[in-house]
């Protein structure tokens, strides 16, 4: 939950750096939500973290291709 939490401080930075950082903290908090929910059974929270991994995968795409086209 604290990685979730910190991830979404990171997003909210209009720093582009930051953002990215936001995004991977975001993919591991996925990952960790996942490991957390298997032992205990949770699979409705094991499938809203795959989807929020797949809208997290696109926004680090797109956020990516951003900061890419702004580099000199």
């Amino acid at each position: 939950m604290v990685v979730t939490v910190i991830a979404a401080w990171l997003i909210g930075s209009q720093q582009p750096r930051r953002r990215m950082m936001g995004f991977w903290a975001f993919i591991a908090s996925n990952v960790l939500w996942v490991i957390w929910g298997w032992p205990a059974q949770a699979y409705a929270l094991i499938i809203l973290q795959i989807a929020l991994f797949a809208l997290n995968l696109r926004g680090f795409k797109k956020n990516l291709h951003h900061h890419q086209s702004r580099k000199p």
